[in-house]
């Protein structure tokens, strides 16, 4: 499981005092840095080979501008090319936020999907859930 908190900044709130939906999209993306770095050592964009197919987010209680808030990642499932992340975002040890997201590791120059390479899987698998996790 990867961690990381963050506090919200005061841009990123709504007409209500709470932290506008749009946002966590690019929060979340923000957690997933630990997986993009083990495809792209040294976050190298000349190397990028992920991209996002699909995401999903499912509020549970607003979020607000005050506290700091924590999201954990983990690894739902790895196919030959594609890993779901799920994660969860609490704020005052409140649950706020799941988020999932697919992401699949292509090959640019021949615009297909690629196999994702044994020594990365094996870092993944170290981060996949347990169906009895009550984390996430």
């Amino acid at each position: 499981m990867y961690y990381y908190d963050l506090s919200p900044r005061y841009s990123e709130t709504d007409a209500m005092g709470h932290i506008n939906n749009t946002v966590l999209p690019v929060w979340f993306e923000k957690a997933r840095d630990p997986i993009f770095e083990l495809f792209m050592p040294g976050r190298d964009l000349s190397k990028a080979n992920l991209i996002t197919v699909k995401y999903e987010i499912e509020f549970s209680n607003e979020i607000r501008y005050e506290n700091d808030v924590q999201i954990s990642t983990g690894i739902k499932k790895i196919g030959n090319s594609s890993l779901t992340v799920v994660q969860r975002l609490v704020q005052n040890d409140v649950l706020c936020a799941i988020g999932q997201t697919t992401i699949v590791h292509f090959d640019y120059k021949t615009k297909k999907p690629g196999p994702i390479p044994e020594t990365i899987r094996q870092q993944l698998e170290a981060h996949i859930l347990s169906l009895k996790s009550p984390r996430i």
